[in-house]
């Protein structure tokens, strides 16, 4: 549904796109993650028309974004972070606007414009004015009017933005039920590590201007955790076992058999062990063995968090 081949934008000296490569597929939520200046938002312009790229092409439903704009914003709904309404408007006056410009007959636009306000959880303000709303009711409006012209992608640009938790619960919720009932493709640009990971079934990470890597979370996890995809956290009372090697090479000597371990660790009085799979059972096993007391075993994998961590922090591989 959306294609860039070697997109790059530069304004002046400045390059704030640099030959990006991305496939977004039917049905997919997408997830371009970075920090505020990556380049994000400037992508989202170059797919939607409203700037042109320096080089590279840019596909969307498969129109071309810059030489066909105009059909390009026929099929695709664009939620801002901050979303313009009329205020002195209801929420049922401004879904009607959006369909009159969009030439959806009058009939069909009320009918469409009520379900959808029941849809995104505004039911009981339909002909309230849009100046009274909250920042969470206005982006739940703001994905009623995206949704007023039955798109085929949505592009969300942090939209999730000065909403409190249980707002932002709500509609992801929202996002990921459209997509699963209507088969919507999304594209959710955003800076909040935990609301991507949450949602989106494919995750870009953009530095710079630049798509440092894409893919699922596992895929990610093991493109740059090659030794260390699993965490496994042990509570362990040694009852006076580990002697003058000290607790943390005690435990790495009981654990030295089990193949696939990197490396032992402790912090705040538990013991972290990073291996290549996840190795629970024979780990427990060991310590139980040993005459140690295992109080707690816990197995993490590597997220979002640890990945973001890897690029934006100066950990990531060469």
């Amino acid at each position: 549904m959306i294609e860039l081949v070697d997109l790059t934008k530069k304004y002046g000296s400045f390059t704030a796109v640099d030959q990006l490569n991305l496939t977004i597929n039917k049905g997919e939520i997408f997830g371009l993650l970075g920090p505020n200046g990556a380049g994000k938002s400037t992508t989202i312009l170059m797919m939607l028309g409203l700037t042109d790229p320096t080089s590279g092409t840019v596909s969307v439903c498969g129109i071309d974004s810059t030489a066909n704009p105009i059909e390009v914003k026929r099929k695709v709904g664009y939620l801002p972070e901050d979303v313009g309404f009329y205020d002195d408007r209801t929420a049922l006056e401004n879904l009607l606007y959006t369909a009159r410009l969009n030439r959806i007959p009058e009939k069909e636009a009320r009918e469409k414009a009520q379900q959808l306000l029941v849809r995104v959880g505004l039911p009981d303000v339909i002909n309230k004015k849009a100046g009274k709303f909250s920042r969470g009711m206005r982006q739940r409006l703001g994905l009623a009017d995206v949704l007023i012209k039955n798109p085929e992608v949505i592009i969300l640009d942090e939209p999730t933005s000065g909403i409190d938790p249980k707002g932002v619960r709500e509609f992801l919720d929202l996002i990921a039920r459209l997509r699963d009932e209507q088969g919507l493709t999304v594209l959710f640009s955003s800076h909040n590590l935990h609301q991507v990971q949450e949602v989106c079934d494919r995750v870009g990470i953009f530095v710079n201007g630049r798509l440092k890597a894409e893919g699922d979370i596992p895929s990610l996890s093991k493109k740059l955790f090659t030794d260390s995809l699993y965490v496994i956290e042990a509570g362990v009372e040694l009852n006076g076992l580990s002697g003058a090697s000290g607790e943390t090479q005690w435990l790495a000597n009981i654990l030295n058999p089990i193949e696939g371990i990197s490396s032992v660790s402790r912090k705040n009085g538990v013991f972290r062990i990073e291996c290549s799979r996840n190795l629970s059972a024979e780990i427990a096993r060991a310590i139980v063995h040993s005459g140690a007391s295992l109080i707690s075993l816990n197995k993490k994998e590597f997220g979002l968090d640890e990945i973001y961590y890897r690029y934006f922090e100066g950990g990531e591989k060469s």
